[in-house]
Order: structure tokens, then sequence, then C-alpha cells
């Protein structure tokens, strides 16, 4: 990469991945927790339970009482966070130097000695419940985010929300939950990510008596998970309490790890990701269609989708906006982009990863990611090499194999009482 950053990689005895990078710019650190586990290793009926790790994992555990955590980490001025997605959960604390020492007991006693009692369960179920009435239930965005995946896959556990189905958030019994944590969260299905400033000598030290007696647990073997290929469109229109319609569009898009998923997420960013991009000038600026568009290829361990969120504008409605879509995915297809606009596309991904660059946290939630749905954080070293090599040509190869009208995926959230006009 254009800027330095040595990076090194440590395996425990059991099987605790440990990846280290200093920066000496402040004296803090950024230790984070990735587990490899998330939504994709649940089963139908009791979705969401990664999730709710997320909350629970904050609890009380055979040393600490309740709240302990969080005030143990506010005291030291740091800062504590957590995050799940389909192929994860990570955990992070940010804190000074000083307190590296904490941050490591901290996280490694919440790996090993959670205690999972039936109060703090049911209280952090209800919060589970109420987010997903904020974020999906109330939530027309969340609520397509939901439908989209549903539909488009028939087979792969993406089909299910990571927040969890409401039904499941609320059966899931006490035993299963602690199942799961006994099945998922050892230091054999970890990586512990440590970033900042520190010596290395202390840290190896530090990690060992954190972590050193903690077991290795027997991980379930992962099944070969294939979606059957989509040939024909998918769609669905769901009436919604809004002002004019949203679109939500996906294409069936290749793994994170693909050749093909660079020169389309260059792709993503010349139809939509980026103030001059085909279809913010077509649709926002010149017709005045839209109010807003926006393209996201997703950075999933197995292949997923290439997702276009248009809202309409006043007057129109998703019927012509997919037409007009339609005709720039043709004119794509016909005529490949230029050398400028590939180099432009091109410039604005390789500023977006520079920019989760820029302190210990990015570092360490990159090289986390990437080691954790990769299975080797120099993926992340070869990221701009590898961006700089797609040309105009892969481009349109890429545009052409992937978004096709029979691999995607629509889903039109139409307003439930007619537009109000307003007549002079």
């Amino acid at each position: 990469m254009g800027r330095r950053m040595t990076v090194r990689r440590y395996r425990m005895p059991n099987g605790l991945r440990l990846i280290c990078s200093l920066d000496r710019e402040a004296p803090i650190v950024a230790v984070q927790t990735w587990f490899g586990v998330g939504s994709r290793h649940e089963r139908p009926g009791a979705t969401g339970l990664a999730h709710l790790f997320e909350h629970l994992m904050f609890g009380q555990t055979e040393a600490l009482g309740p709240g302990e955590f969080d005030r143990l980490v506010e005291r030291t001025g740091g800062e504590s966070n957590a995050a799940t997605w389909v192929d994860w959960t990570h955990y992070r604390l940010t804190v000074p130097t000083r307190d590296l020492a904490l941050a490591l007991n901290l996280e490694a006693q919440r790996m090993s000695q959670l205690v999972l009692a039936e109060a703090p369960i049911e209280a952090e179920r209800e919060v589970v419940m109420n987010e997903r009435r904020e974020r999906v239930e109330d939530d027309v965005d969340g609520s397509l985010d939901e439908q989209l995946m549903a539909l488009a896959f028939e087979r792969h556990p993406y089909r299910w929300p990571t927040i969890g189905k409401m039904d499941d958030i609320k059966r899931v019994t006490i035993d299963e939950i602690r199942e799961f944590y006994r099945t998922w969260y050892a230091p054999n299905n970890a990586c512990l990510v440590v970033v900042g400033d520190f010596d290395e000598a202390q840290l190896l030290s530090l990690t060992s008596a954190a972590y050193g007696e903690l077991p290795a647990a027997p991980l379930p073997e992962e099944p070969a998970l294939v979606e059957p290929a989509q040939t024909l469109q998918r769609m669905i229109r769901l009436p919604k309490p809004i002002a004019t319609h949203r679109l939500l569009v996906g294409f069936k898009a290749p793994s994170l790890s693909h050749p093909d998923w660079l020169p389309l997420d260059i792709a993503a960013t010349i139809l939509a990701g980026c103030s001059s991009a085909r279809l913010q000038r077509r649709l926002v600026i010149r017709e005045e269609a839209a109010s807003s568009v926006d393209a996201q290829l997703t950075p999933f361990r197995d292949p997923s989708l290439l997702r276009i969120a248009i809202t309409c504008a006043r007057g129109h409605d998703a019927d012509e906006v997919m037409r007009i879509l339609d005709e720039e995915l043709a004119a794509l297809h016909l005529d490949p982009p230029s050398v400028a606009e590939v180099e432009k596309a091109k410039a604005v991904a390789e500023t977006d990863l520079w920019s989760t660059l820029v302190d210990v946290d990015g570092k360490a939630e990159a090289l986390g990611h990437h080691q954790t749905v990769l299975g080797d954080f120099r993926t992340l070293m070869d990221r701009t090499r590898a961006l700089a090599q797609v040309t105009p040509a892969d481009v349109a190869r890429v545009v052409h194999t992937y978004l096709q009208p029979g691999q995607r995926t629509v889903v039109i959230a139409e307003p439930s009482e007619p537009e109000d006009t307003d007549e002079d």
C-alpha cells in the first residue's frame, strides 16, 4: 500500500489469532475481537442470536458485576462498541495505552466467563425487540432491505435478517442462547486485533496471560452453501406510508474474494457512487425523476448483491425510474465507460479505502474484516494494487456478466395513500 503499515500475526496454542500493528500517532490502542459468527451461522426458527450477543456481551461476567464492564472502560476515558453482520461479530475497545492490560482482560472475560442469567437475557431481549420495531417494522428502508434479501435468496442464510425475525427473538430459549455462546465464542473462533501505541513484547505477554488458559472449542463444520442460479427477475410491490415511490434493486454479485468484485465495485461507483455518476446525472439532475440514488456492492464471504436504492421525486413513479435504469444499464453494456470515467471511479474507491485507515480504529477494523471474511489480512494490502489494474474492458465485462435483468430482485415501496396534489 502507498503508506507503510507493518502488521504481524501470531497464533496461540488454543487457536486464538493475534494481529497487531504499531501506530504511534497518539498514546492510544484499539483492541478488537472478531468472532467468526454472524447471522449465517444461525438456523431457521432461531435467527438473531449473533446480534443478541452483541448486547449480552457487555453484561455481567463471573468476575464483574452488572454494568461494571462499561464503568471500567469509561474510567479510562476510552470507548466501547460492537457490530454484527452476516459473516461476523466484532467487539471493540479504544483505550489509552496504559490500559491495554485492562482491555485484554475485559475481552478475555467476556469471551469465556459471560453470565447468562434469566434477568439480563430478558432485559436485552426486550431491547432487541424494540430495536427491530424501530429499524425494520417502523422504518421503510429497513423493511425494504429485509424483503430484498428474503426474496433474492432461496437457500442461503443471507436470506434472513441479522437482527433476527421478531417471532424468533421472542421465542428463543435461554438454553439455546447458552448453547450458542458455548459453540461460537471461543479463542479458536476469534481474531484479536490490536492497533496503536504499544510494546510488542509486552502485548504478547499480556495476551498469553489473559487468553492462554482458555480452552479451544469444537467448532461445527460449516456446510457448503450454494445458492441456486437466478435466471428470472423477481419483484414485489409493497404499500407503505410514504410520499413517493422507493426502489431497492439487487443484482446477484460475486463474493468479496472473487476477482470480479473490484471491477463490479467500480461499475457501481460509475452508476451511482459519486456526484457525477450516470444515474445521479440522469435521474436526479437532468430528468429530476429521483431525489436520491445510491449503489453498494456488499463485501460478503459468499456471493451476494449489488444493490441500487432509488427514491423517486414527486410526480414520478417506480415504473418510470425502472425504465430509465434499464436504459442506462443498456448504454453501459453497449458503450463501455471511458478511461477517464474508470480512473475517476478508481480514485473514489481508493480514497474510500484510505479514509478507513486514518486512525487506529479504522485500521483494526479493516484488518479484522479481511482476516475474518477472507481468511487473511494481507488481502487488504493487495487492495490498491488490484484496484490499479482494473480497466474499462474489465468493467464492461462484469456489467455484461452480472447486471442482467434476469439476475435481479426488485422491491418497490408504493405510497399507501394517493399522492396529494396542489391545485390553484
